[in-house]
C-alpha cells in the first residue's frame, strides 16, 4: 500500500494506530448522536489530515457502502493510512464509548419516558441535530459546488428526489449520464 499524500501530491506524514483511534474516539465522545460534523472538523480542521476536498470524495464514496456513512468513512480513513489494523481502531475509537451511551440512555428512557421533560428534551435533541447536520452538509458541499457543472447535477439531483419524489436508484440513473458528460467536457 502506497503512502497517501497530501492536498499538493507530497508525502503525508504517515499517521500511528494510537494517532486514528484517539482521533476518532474524541469525533464519538464529541458527537454523540451526530459524529459527522465533530469527524470533519477534527479531519479536515484540527489535525488536517485531509483537505475539505479530499474529505468530500472519501465521504462521498463511503455514502455508496451499505451501512453508516460515518463508520465506512472511519473505516476507509484508517485503512487508507494504516490498512486492516487502521481500519479497526477507527472504527472503535468512534463507536466505542458512543455504544455505552446509546445502551444507558436505552435503560434511562425505559425508566423515565412517561415524563414530559425527558419527551420535550428529545424534541428539542432532534432540532440540535437536524442544525449540526444541516451545518456539515454545507461545509461539505462547499467545494463542489463552486464548479457549475457539479452545481448542475447537485440542482438536479435536489429536484429528482426532493421535488419529484424519485428513488434514489432512478436518480443514480438518470444523473450519472449527465455528470459524466458534464465532467468529459471539464465543466465538473
Amino acid at each position: 500500500m502506497s503512502a497517501p499524500l497530501d492536498a499538493a501530491g507530497a508525502a503525508a506524514p504517515e499517521l500511528g494506530l494510537r494517532e486514528i483511534f484517539s482521533g476518532f474516539f474524541l469525533a464519538g465522545v464529541s458527537g454523540f448522536g451526530g459524529v459527522l460534523p465533530f469527524a470533519r472538523r477534527m479531519v479536515v480542521e484540527q489535525r488536517r489530515w485531509l483537505s475539505a476536498a479530499e474529505f468530500a470524495d472519501l465521504f462521498s464514496l463511503c455514502q455508496f457502502l451499505p451501512g453508516p456513512n460515518i463508520v465506512n468513512f472511519a473505516a476507509a480513513f484508517g485503512a487508507r493510512h494504516r490498512g486492516w489494523p487502521g481500519a479497526v481502531v477507527a472504527v472503535v475509537g468512534l463507536l466505542a464509548v458512543p455504544m455505552l451511551i446509546v445502551i444507558a440512555l436505552g435503560a434511562a428512557f425505559a425508566r423515565f419516558a412517561y415524563l414530559a421533560p425527558v419527551r420535550h428534551g428529545l424534541v428539542g435533541l432532534a432540532a440540535a441535530a437536524s442544525g449540526l447536520m444541516l451545518g456539515t452538509a454545507l461545509k461539505i458541499a462547499g467545494p463542489s459546488l463552486r464548479r457549475p457543472g457539479t452545481a448542475a447535477i447537485v440542482a438536479l439531483a435536489f429536484v429528482l428526489m426532493a421535488l419529484l419524489r424519485l428513488p434514489l436508484p432512478l436518480v443514480i440513473v438518470l444523473a450519472l449520464p449527465v455528470s459524466v458528460l458534464l465532467l468529459r467536457r471539464g465543466v465538473a
